[in-house]
């Protein structure tokens, strides 16, 4: 077993369209590293800075986070035998199958390539409606004035079907025809 720590750059698209990493910033790997018998299980924790903006508001926001993860590289070896036996005992056509998680296996140079794990234990994190803070009123639906600026904000909205007799309620000016009488 063995411990690694290390500051990286942050991979593209680590997020949604509303919040997430921005590529190149700092993220702080604590890993550990221990030999199973399949392969190498990855495990600890990735800290970076989540920045995005409100969902109700659309302040910009910043948030800390730290994700756990968790991941089992396999040997190389590991996989071919557990394939070709998986290939005997069903036919050739079914080997594919078991190939399909080579994104987690171990490459010729006993490299594990962290980013997959990463992006989904990171992503998966992320709040999924962000807000700048829990009572955020948000956004008028009418003008789109900020409510937490202006919290009497409102308008007076008269019913379409009554409008016409609203006319009637206006001052208006005298016309010339009832000077006259």
């Amino acid at each position: 077993m063995r411990t690694h720590s290390a500051t990286v750059q942050a991979p593209s698209d680590l997020g949604t369209a509303v919040i997430g990493i921005p590529e190149g910033s700092d993220l702080e790997l604590d890993l550990r590293l221990e030999s199973v018998m399949e392969g190498v299980l990855v495990s600890g924790t990735v800290r970076g800075t989540a920045k995005g903006e409100c969902s109700r508001c659309l302040d910009d926001i910043t948030r800390e986070l730290t994700v756990e993860i968790a991941e089992l590289f396999a040997y190389p070896e590991k996989t071919a035998t557990s394939a070709k036996r998986g290939a005997d005992n069903r036919g050739a056509d079914d080997t594919e199958s078991d190939l399909d998680d080579e994104e987690y296996v171990l490459n010729e140079d006993d490299m594990a390539d962290l980013e997959p794990s990463l992006r989904d234990s990171v992503v998966t994190a992320l709040p999924f409606q962000p807000l700048c803070r829990e009572d955020c009123p948000g956004l008028c639906s009418e003008c789109g004035a900020r409510l937490a600026d202006d919290p009497g904000h409102h308008h007076d909205v008269v019913d379409p079907r009554w409008s016409a007799l609203q006319s009637m309620l206006e001052p208006t000016s005298v016309s010339d025809e009832t000077k006259e009488s």
